[in-house]
């Protein structure tokens, strides 16, 4: 997750930029934390304070997604997640372009102490509804 939010970090500055290269200084000025890095923490804390049985986890992270994010408003959030931050009814879903799942998902390490968890815990419960 630090190696997520370390990375977030310094490629923020090439964000509409097309940089091929390896050969740059990887922390300047204008390298700062993004949207990715909000929600990669906002996402953990949901992990680290779940119940066990994985039936709240969902609850706790939109309540964190959305407590963070919104204290955070300004980091590159997406028009539909921006939206979705800030909406007053019980949030639903908001049409995402999905384009920072891959990061986000960096505190899973969190929730499980080897593969076997990984996979009675997150992978069945998903494929099979148990």
């Amino acid at each position: 997750m630090l190696g997520a939010i370390i990375g977030d970090i310094v490629g923020s500055r090439f964000e509409w930029e097309n940089n091929k290269t390896k050969n740059f200084e990887l922390f300047t000025d204008k390298c700062d934390f993004t949207d990715d890095s909000i929600m990669s923490i906002a996402l953990c804390q949901a992990l680290l304070e779940f119940n066990g049985d994985y039936d709240d986890l969902s609850e706790k992270a939109i309540k964190y997604m959305r407590s963070v994010g919104q204290y955070y408003p300004h980091r590159g959030f997406g028009a539909h997640f921006y939206r979705w931050l800030f909406k007053e009814a019980y949030p639903e879903p908001y049409n995402s372009f999905g384009n920072g799942a891959a990061m986000r998902v960096s505190a899973c390490g969190f929730a499980a102490e080897n593969l076997e968890q990984v996979y009675r815990n997150f992978w069945r419960r998903i494929l099979f509804q148990a």
